[in-house]
């Protein structure tokens, strides 16, 4: 009888211990898969590894894109509630408020949101509130329009393409109208709602523009081969507010690597996994500027990047 009391005894331990074991359930989702968002996603997964979780023994990953689809991001919120992860990360503007519309339980982590304040996720940047925080890539706009003076001086008109749906887009096209007229020049707009759209956009500023930029949008990147595509045949420079676009085929780009922003981001996800409530967590913003250049598109549309822009690079494209 004790044999077997100790045998039952045993059991309960093991199924004790067992519960304490059980992974935390982290559930990711974008608004779309591109070079940017993925990036984000594996710098979230590398950020909790080196902080002390292991895959599969603490952490337990779920992934899913809405594939550009705001219907499917809704589904995809529900499908996440359903589910109660211990942290859900949303990486995007659009993913991150369909979410939070979804949930005022379940702790939200947003990362590469431009706005989030725009985007009526927060409070305050300080205080956030409810149940979200996250990591803003407010972009350098400035230097982006630096840059682009620095490599093409005569660019006197600049064209933008973005999704006037994407609140994160329209705060970056506010603030490119504004630094633009601070540098003499005058923002012609490319709106595109959806990735079908993103050529014939491209095509529209062709004759009425210097040179195009792309900001950190989320449909415009996902299809910004068709983009560059289009700008390369009219010899149109475009250039980009993501380093990630360079290798693409975008002409130069400063901005932030998304891989480190995603580790950022693990960084607040953990302080949630240890018991701190996302609205007392202040958003941060993304640290550190990159300069990418391509030599290969600036040949192909004969722009000669000046030496110095090289010499400073990161990384240059051949």
């Amino acid at each position: 009888m004790r044999t077997i009391a100790y045998g039952l005894m045993a059991l309960a331990l093991a199924g004790i211990t067992g519960a304490a074991a059980q992974p935390k359930n982290i559930a990711i989702t974008a608004i779309v898969e591109h070079p940017a968002l993925d990036a984000v996603q594996e710098g979230v997964k590398k950020g909790l590894a080196d902080l002390g979780y292991a895959e599969g023994a603490d952490v337990a990953f779920s992934f899913e894109s809405a594939q550009g689809n705001p219907a499917t991001a809704a589904q995809i919120a529900r499908k996440f509630v359903g589910d109660a992860p211990d942290v859900i990360v949303a990486i995007s503007t659009p993913s991150a408020q369909t979410v939070a519309a979804a949930t005022t339980d379940i702790p939200i982590v947003f990362s590469a949101v431009t706005d989030p304040l725009a985007a009526q996720l927060v409070a305050a940047l300080d205080a956030p509130g409810a149940n979200v925080t996250g990591v803003s890539d407010m972009a350098p706009i400035g230097d982006h329009l630096a840059l682009i003076l620095e490599i093409t001086p005569d660019v006197k008109r600049l064209g933008v393409l973005y999704n006037p749906g994407e609140a994160n887009s329209v705060s970056s096209l506010a603030a490119v109208k504004t630094e633009a007229e601070a540098a003499g020049m005058t923002v012609v707009e490319g709106p595109a709602t959806k990735s079908a759209d993103v050529q014939a956009a491209t095509r529209s500023l062709i004759g009425k523009v210097d040179a195009i930029y792309v900001p950190t949008d989320n449909t415009i990147v996902s299809a910004l081969e068709s983009a560059i595509g289009a700008a390369n045949e009219a010899k149109l420079p475009l250039y980009a507010g993501d380093t990630d676009s360079v290798a693409r085929g975008a002409l130069a780009a400063v901005g932030f690597n998304y891989f480190d922003v995603g580790v950022q981001t693990a960084g607040l996800v953990d302080r949630v996994l240890k018991g701190e409530s996302p609205g007392s967590i202040p958003v941060l913003f993304a640290g550190g500027t990159d300069l990418q250049v391509n030599k290969a598109t600036a040949a192909a549309i004969g722009v000669d990047v000046p030496q110095a822009v090289l010499d400073r690079a990161s990384k240059v494209i051949e």
